[in-house]
Parts: C-alpha cells; sequence; structure tokens
C-alpha cells in the first residue's frame, strides 16, 4: 500500500480564478468526439422521412422501390418498427412527448413528423433513398394559426400552478393613480446549437449502448429503458462532447429511431438531424402573446399586477412557455394575479429553451414597468427600487438573498446612467437617433439529487465520475477546480469524467441547475474521501473510492425563493429613415452566487447577453399557415445575431454569498438573457419615443411606427400577437 499523499492546501484556492478548459485543446485540435464522430465498425446509416401534409393519416408507404436501391438495409415505419410503452412517469416528471414514440400508427398530427426511416450502408445512400420515399396521405384540415384571446386556451399548470390570485384586482386597479394595460408579443424561437442531434445505438453483449449528443445521460437511459420495456441497467447512455443545447438536447425521436433500428438490424445504427429537421423535431419556443396590467400609486408603488400569458402546444403533448412566472418573484402588490394559458395547435411540441418563461416573461413585465415609469415620471431604476418585495410576492417565502438592488447601483455606475436625459427621442449621431434603458433579470437557483464517486490512486492524483454533461458551458472545468479545492490539491491532479450514464445519476444540465447539483455531490464524496484518508494507513493499488448521493442533504435545505438576479443596460441606435436598430453597448450586472470559473462564467453571461440582443432584433420562426411549416427553416432564413450586431458588451457581477447556502452556486447559464431584450427594447423607446410590444423589432417595423411620430406617444399597430 502506498501512504497517503493528499497533499497540502494550494496558496490560492482554484475557484474563483480564471482557468481556460480542461478540453479545451482537444475541441480546438478536433480531438474531441461528437456524438456523430464516434466510430463503430459495421456501422449502418438512417435518415428519417418527415411528413409533408400538416394533419391527416398515412394511407400507404411505398417502401419496395427504395428497398431495392443500392445500399438500403431497411425501411422502418408505422407498420414493421417495434412497439413501445408510453405509459410512464418520466425523470421530469411528466409523460413522454409522442413524437418520441415514433412509427406507432399511421396518425399526422403536424407537418414534419416522424413517418419513416431509411437505413443504408452509408449515410448518402440513406439520404437520397429517404428523398425518394414515396408516402400517400389523407390529408385533414389542419389550424397553426396562434393568436392573442384564442377561444380554445386553457390554463395548464408547469412546475408551479398555471393560475395565482392575491387580492381585488378590479378594486386596486380602480384605485390607482397610474395604470398601464398592454398587450406584448414575442415570437416563434428554435435553439440551433452549433452540434446538430445525433445518436448511434448498439447493442453488445445483451446490453443497448447510445452515443449521443444530450443534456443528461441518466434522463435519456430512464426515457429509453421506459419506451422499450427495458431495465435501466441494461441501457449505456455517454455523452462526452455536446455542441451546445440550450434546452433542446433531450430525448427526441433520432434516439429511439436508432434504437428501434439497431434492435432490428442487430448493428450499430446512426441517425443525425439535418437543421432543417431539427426545426421539426427538436423543440422551440413557443410564441406568448401576454398581457400586462400594472396599477400604481403616484409615486409609484404598484398596487395591483397582472401578468397573463398565452402560449401554444401541440395536439398530441402539453407543453407551457411559463411567461407569467416572472412576475411571481419580481414585485409584489395589494392584487397579484398570474396565469398561464395554452392552445392547442397542429404544430410540433415546444420545449424548454434558455430561460424558458423568464426569457419573454420577462420582456413583457419589465417592458410594462418602464411604461409605467414613464406615465410615473420616475426614474426607471428608482421605480423598481421602491417596489423591492420583503418575501416572494406568491410564496410568501424569504428570499436566500436579492442583491437586485446592488446590481442597479453597480450597473447605472459603469454604465454612466445619472447621464441620462429621461426625455425620449432627443439625442442624436447624425442620422441616428440614440437611446438607453435597463431592465431587471431573475431566474430560479435550485437544485435536484445527485450521485458522484471521487478515487484517490497511490500515485497522489485522483479521479472524479459524475454522469454531468458539459453543453459548452465550461462544467467539466469548474468540476475540476471544485473538487481540487474539496481535495485540497492543484487541478493538475483531478480528473473529472463525465457524462457517462454508468457513473449513477445526476441531474441534467438544465434550469441553471447542473453545476449546483453536480458541485454539492463532488465535494460531498471529496469531504469523506479526505476524511477516510485521514484516518487509513494507506491507499491500496486499487485506489481509495468514495461514493455520495445528495438526495437527503437536498431535502433537508430550508424553504426559501432562491434565485440569481441581475440588471440589464443597453444603448441603442436607430435610423428612422432606414430601420435599422443598433446595439452600441450593453452591460450587465449579476448576482450568481458564488462564481468558480470567472473565464467561462463571463462567457455564459456574454452569450445569454447577445442572444437578449438577437431575441430583440432579430430571431423570428415564421409559419405558413397554408402548409403548416416553417418559411425558412434553415441559418439562412432564421436570423441570428453575430458578431457586426454586438460591438461592445460587459457582464460583471458583485459579490453574492449566502452563509446559509452549502454550496453557494447559483448557475449562470441561463440569466444573462433574462430582461435583455427588454432592456433593448425600452433603449429603443427612449431613442425614438415610440413603444415595439411586439418582437423583433424589425426595420419594417421601425419605418412603419417612427413616421411623424411625436415622442411617447403612438404605439405599433401590430401589437396584437403574430399570425405566423
Amino acid at each position: 500500500m502506498t501512504a497517503v499523499t493528499t497533499g497540502t492546501p494550494t496558496p490560492t484556492p482554484s475557484v474563483g480564478r480564471a482557468h481556460t478548459r480542461i478540453e479545451g485543446r482537444d475541441k480546438v485540435t478536433g480531438a474531441a468526439r461528437y456524438a456523430a464522430e464516434v466510430p463503430f465498425d459495421g456501422l449502418a446509416h438512417g435518415w428519417l422521412v418527415l411528413s409533408t401534409v400538416a394533419r391527416g393519416r398515412i394511407r400507404a408507404v411505398d417502401a419496395e422501390p427504395v428497398l431495392a436501391m443500392p445500399g438500403v438495409l431497411a425501411v422502418l415505419d408505422h407498420r414493421n418498427a417495434p412497439r413501445l410503452d408510453t405509459d410512464y412517469i418520466g425523470l421530469l416528471g411528466t409523460r413522454p412527448d409522442p413524437t418520441c414514440a415514433v412509427f406507432q400508427h399511421d396518425r399526422v398530427p403536424h407537418r414534419g413528423w416522424p413517418v419513416a426511416l431509411v437505413v443504408a450502408e452509408t449515410s448518402e445512400q440513406a439520404r437520397e433513398a429517404a428523398e425518394a420515399l414515396v408516402v400517400h396521405y389523407e390529408q385533414e384540415p389542419h389550424d397553426v394559426g396562434f393568436r392573442s384571446g384564442h377561444p380554445d386556451a386553457y390554463a395548464l399548470d408547469s412546475h408551479g400552478p398555471a393560475v395565482t390570485e392575491k387580492g381585488d384586482l378590479a378594486a386596486q386597479l380602480a384605485a390607482s393613480a397610474v395604470v398601464v394595460d398592454a398587450e406584448y408579443t414575442t415570437p416563434e424561437e428554435h435553439h440551433n446549437p452549433m452540434e446538430p442531434h445525433a445518436a448511434t445505438a448498439r447493442w453488445e453483449g445483451g446490453r443497448l449502448e447510445v452515443i449521443d449528443s444530450n443534456q443528461g445521460a441518466t434522463w435519456v437511459v430512464g426515457e429509453l429503458a421506459n419506451l422499450f420495456s427495458l431495465d435501466p441497467a441494461s441501457v449505456r447512455v455517454r455523452s462526452e462532447h455536446v455542441g451546445g443545447g440550450f434546452g433542446s438536447k433531450g430525448v427526441r425521436a433520432h434516439q429511439v429511431a436508432a434504437v428501434m433500428a439497431a434492435t432490428v438490424l442487430q448493428r450499430p445504427v446512426r441517425v443525425v438531424l439535418t437543421r432543417r429537421q431539427m426545426f421539426s423535431l427538436a423543440g422551440y419556443r413557443s410564441p406568448t402573446a401576454q398581457r400586462v396590467r400594472l396599477g400604481a400609486d403616484a409615486d409609484g408603488r404598484l398596487r395591483a399586477l397582472e401578468h397573463g400569458s398565452l402560449s401554444l402546444t401541440s395536439t398530441v403533448h402539453e407543453f407551457v412557455e411559463s411567461s407569467a412566472g416572472a412576475a411571481r418573484v419580481m414585485y409584489d402588490a395589494d392584487a397579484h394575479h398570474t396565469a398561464n394559458r395554452v392552445v392547442r395547435l397542429d404544430v410540433p411540441t415546444p420545449t424548454w429553451m434558455r430561460a424558458p418563461g423568464e426569457a419573454p416573461g420577462s420582456f413583457a413585465l419589465e417592458a410594462a414597468l418602464d411604461e409605467l415609469a414613464e406615465k410615473c415620471g420616475l426614474d426607471p431604476i428608482e421605480l423598481r427600487l421602491r417596489n423591492e418585495p420583503a418575501k416572494g410576492p406568491v410564496s410568501g417565502l424569504p428570499f436566500a438573498g436579492r442583491n437586485l438592488p446592488a446590481c442597479f447601483r453597480e450597473g447605472a455606475r459603469r454604465f454612466g446612467w445619472a447621464d441620462r436625459d429621461p426625455r425620449p427621442g432627443l439625442r442624436r449621431d447624425g442620422r441616428w437617433l440614440l437611446g438607453t434603458g435597463t431592465a431587471a433579470a431573475s431566474f430560479p437557483a435550485g437544485a435536484a439529487p445527485s450521485t458522484a464517486t471521487v478515487t484517490a490512486h497511490p500515485d497522489g492524483g485522483f479521479t472524479v465520475r459524475i454522469s454531468a454533461a458539459d453543453i459548452g458551458t465550461g462544467a467539466r472545468t469548474a468540476l475540476t477546480l471544485l473538487a481540487a479545492d474539496a481535495l485540497r490539491v492543484a487541478p493538475e491532479r483531478v480528473r473529472v469524467l463525465i457524462g457517462d450514464s454508468d457513473f449513477g445519476p445526476a441531474m441534467i444540465a438544465g434550469g441553471s441547475m447542473g453545476t449546483r447539483s453536480w458541485a454539492w455531490a463532488v465535494t460531498a464524496a471529496a469531504a469523506e474521501l479526505l476524511d477516510r484518508l485521514a484516518h487509513g494507513t494507506g491507499i491500496p493499488p486499487e485506489g481509495i473510492t468514495v461514493r455520495s448521493d445528495t438526495a437527503a442533504a437536498i431535502g433537508a435545505l430550508p424553504p426559501a425563493e432562491r434565485h440569481s438576479f441581475g440588471a440589464q443596460f443597453a444603448e441603442v441606435a436607430v435610423d428612422t429613415a432606414t430601420g435599422e436598430v443598433r446595439v452600441r453597448r450593453m452591460l450587465g450586472v449579476f448576482a450568481a452566487g458564488r462564481i468558480v470559473n470567472p473565464l467561462t462564467a463571463r462567457n455564459q453571461l456574454l452569450g445569454g447577453m447577445i442572444w437578449g440582443i438577437s431575441m430583440a432584433l432579430h430571431e423570428e420562426a415564421v409559419r405558413d399557415r397554408a402548409s403548416g411549416g416553417h418559411v425558412g427553416a434553415d441559418l439562412a432564413g432564421y436570423h441570428v445575431a453575430t458578431h457586426a450586431d454586438v460591438p461592445h458588451i460587459e457582464a460583471h457581477w458583485i459579490e453574492d454569498h449566502d452563509p446559509r447556502d452549502p454550496v453557494g452556486i447559483k448557475g449562470i447559464g441561463e440569466i444573462g438573457v433574462v430582461g435583455a431584450a427588454a432592456a433593448v427594447a425600452n433603449a429603443v423607446w427612449h431613442a425614438t419615443g415610440v413603444r415595439h410590444r411586439s418582437l423583433p423589432i424589425r426595420p419594417d417595423r421601425v419605418l412603419t411606427d417612427t413616421g411623424g411620430a411625436r415622442p411617447g406617444t403612438r404605439t405599433p399597430p401590430d401589437g396584437g400577437a403574430p399570425d405566423a
């Protein structure tokens, strides 16, 4: 046995210092292999065939001519595919989206529904055959038109009540000196991670192995085991490198189709989605129509707050974009009402997308607060500070830290807010009208049970194993730093292995809970290991391994409102002759708990803020009512912000320490996007005097809405929910 060599405390802790990514060199040199790049002997390739009608039935699939094409091995459809079990509740507490249960019936609920999988020896052969496959349909009338006030809308719970009501709304509105009553709309938006969705499935020794690009290997194991009626122990999912997810990389049709084909052919099968297919099969953010009513005293104190949101869902699965949830945390009022409603349409099922609910909800709420500040003659920051709640407006729980005022104070100092003339439409730079705006941000800081193992080796090194997912956030590096400090060694002595379901159950990379949850498990295991080493005589050749499970500790955490907070600031320039809006500079200041790695943390915050710019000015998926499909389902037709759209952007954070929190990490993957679009929209109002209540603020909308407008008097004529 080797003597214990845990090392002495490093001179400076690793956490809190900037570190480049552990896997950075592998990624930039191409050594890191993603899901579609891992080699397999005897690999076959599947290509999904999607429906070309928006509603109806499959009458026939002409598979015989395709089966005769070179290299084609099989055509799977509803007539011959393995049967699946969909009667279960999954890891996230919901039933599976039936879109995942492919080829189980002849119904077509939306355009882009998977109707067949063609499998061939090469990807090129599979694609050619899939495009040649003829499917006959019995077409039925469809409805894809989302609009405000849809008669079939209904309230839907989603990780919280659909409707909350406190106080007499009508009475408080009537007693208010100032009232804002407006509707705000956001369009359909898509994730578009750099790496398309891909999965390879194979059977080896009676065990199913899936190489996948996902946000949680144990999540995918559970869903596949349930769908195929397998023992979870007989399923292994590996997802070492993931090129982005943003909420889209859960369990999708391509993984299930790959497992089906591998089961039928008894050889490895890979299925990769094209960018165009992702617009139908990877989920998206639902459009929203949100009505916000605010009533306040003359000094800006809120008496009434109502935030109602309508989003869409598919006819086969319920998903709600819970935008009204933003108001349940940010501001209180004597009468406080919120509601999340949905309407079923013949469209694919929406899903979680970076800051689900909070991103569109903050646009409506923070734009309405800006309108209220204007009516009250108050500075927008001062109005928000006057309405800081002492406890959760709906929950009544205490805040486990609420440093939003400090974010605004620091942000105002850095941005030069004190020099701002509040009157709109006055500042010019040549042909450009200039304006500045601000908005608040919040996002929950939850945690979920996870397991981790830490092994001490005789050579003085340590190995951490946890089924975490690094979707580009730098999680692998953050866990290395956390483990190193917990073990009191340098990061170079710690090896972190992630993305393998065999490491045990762990929280997914989502909801800004990944690093917080995994860190809890890793540090707990490290602490126990150090204790064992301190009382032991040495380390055997096989090492000493300790396993942790945080379920009990998380369950014992006192109830509280735990959130990250932030203040967003934007300066824009608007050319009323061309309708162009440019963001000249943007600043975000955040209170997000303990920052593990400043380098990757700033990367995450800046990325979220850039997404907010993209949301405010560019992103909009348009659905054709006649066909039920998208217009321009690619990155040429779907516009996103690029380098030229972001000339100067800064992200900072303040001290945000909660001594009662055993982890101190709050998660920063989503807080950066919250409030960013509202800050840009509020700045456009300050520049032009025109309120834009519908995103994105396109040049044609600017041209339509600023012609002959007196500052502060006009609102866009298209303030209703979009038809697309």
